[in-house]
């Protein structure tokens, strides 16, 4: 299995877009600035305005799709109570084209977003005390229909997952403003082929494993997941193993047991999810029997894991079931016990997270034009919704800070 290193773009952007009735954030575009050439790294000037959140409130930002109709106007940014979990709406970053997912800096100080559209573009934004974030530009990946980001754990490389071509991109990131440079990498999955009924590779996410010795890259169409070494100082991937699924499994997201031992990956074609063994000493994903994502038959589109910090409880978006299922995680990591599904509240939960301090569960429900909270009860991991959602447009994903 290998990959290989290209410039082209790919196909059209039909396939991921989901897109149900939606109303729109009630803030203005005043909050943002405006987005610079694509190229032009240079921060953008800050308005004066100042952002008052409420006491006691932390902030959180919402990706959206800005070419569809109901969709948003660029980065929705608001705030959640700490107590209760309540969002409120404070402003957009406008101008951010199609910021279907959001990564945060580990300094906290720059959100970066994917441009998912066809000429793929990643885009950093600086983050400001008590004033609006500030664009700092946009680079090209390389590709088309970019749907995932990720930050190395040393916050001087941005990773991106281009869907549309199959291809896996590297950005430098400068250490003082957070802005980004000209792409120093860009890998497409060339093999194996293409698993039933897909058309081509289809990078779907790509993230650091918890030592930051290896990049994990999850391929959708090839039914792989590739173990990359990442080469400095110039930046490049090198490809060290690939972990093959069973044909038509469709890989999607791939989330790390707190031990660094194993790792859960929700399959997305074929309703299934694996617990992965993980050798950390080489990069090896070593993928275990598929199990089920307590939906019943047939095909739930199952989304993503989060996993608790303390590595005792699992949970996954299930978007055609519109639920979240709970797991127990038993023998140090390495088996997933279901344990119970719970209704999400909205249509097609796409993302979910949790607030640092893991009180909460978000869920961004893209169909439904929605975001459902839950409390996370931290002796037995049982969700509990908060009441109504929150309001937003196609809402794909959701940053709490």
């Amino acid at each position: 299995m290998r990959a290989a290193r290209t410039g082209t773009a790919g196909a059209g952007i039909g396939r991921r877009r989901f897109l149900g009735a939606a109303a729109g954030l009630t803030a203005t575009a005043g909050a943002g600035a405006a987005l610079p050439t694509r190229e032009d790294a240079r921060p953008a000037p800050a308005t004066r305005r100042r952002v008052r959140r409420p006491a006691g409130t932390r902030p959180l930002f919402l990706g959206t799709y800005t070419s569809q109709p109901g969709g948003g106007t660029g980065v929705g940014v608001g705030a959640y109570d700490t107590t209760t979990g309540r969002i409120t709406t404070t402003g957009v970053v406008a101008g951010v084209a199609d910021p279907s997912y959001l990564a945060m800096a580990p300094s906290g100080r720059t959100l970066y977003a994917v441009d998912e559209q066809e000429q793929g573009a990643v885009t950093a934004m600086a983050l400001r005390p008590d004033s609006p974030p500030v664009v700092l530009g946009s680079r090209s990946t390389g590709g088309a229909g970019p749907c995932h980001l990720s930050v190395h754990p040393g916050g001087r490389r941005l990773l991106s997952a281009n869907y549309l071509s199959g291809s896996v991109a590297v950005h430098p990131i400068d250490p003082a403003t957070g802005a980004l440079g000209e792409r120093t990498d860009l890998v497409t999955h060339s093999s194996p082929p293409p698993g039933p009924g897909q058309d081509g590779p289809h990078a779907h996410q790509i993230i650091t494993s918890p030592d930051g010795r290896y990049v994990l890259a999850v391929d959708l169409g090839n039914d792989t997941v590739y173990t990359y070494r990442l080469e400095e100082p110039a930046g490049r991937l090198v490809q060290v193993s690939a972990a093959a699924l069973r044909p038509g499994a469709g890989p999607r997201h791939l989330t790390f047991h707190p031990s660094g031992a194993f790792a859960y990956l929700a399959n997305e074609v074929d309703n299934t999810v694996v617990v992965c063994r993980y050798d950390c000493r080489t990069g090896r994903l070593t993928p275990g029997a598929p199990q089920s994502t307590g939906t019943g038959p047939g095909t739930s589109f199952p989304a993503q894991f989060l996993v608790t910090r303390d590595g005792r409880f699992a949970y996954l978006a299930n978007r055609g079931h519109n639920s979240l299922t709970r797991y127990a995680v038993e023998a140090a990591g390495a088996r997933l016990r279901l344990l119970d599904t719970v209704p999400v509240g909205g249509d097609f939960p796409r993302q979910i997270a949790f607030s640092p301090d893991q009180r909460w569960l978000f869920a961004a429900n893209q169909k439904s034009g929605s975001v459902t909270v839950f409390s996370v009860d931290a002796r037995t991991g049982a969700l509990s919704s908060t009441g109504a959602p929150f309001v937003a447009p196609v809402p794909v994903c959701v940053v709490p800070l």
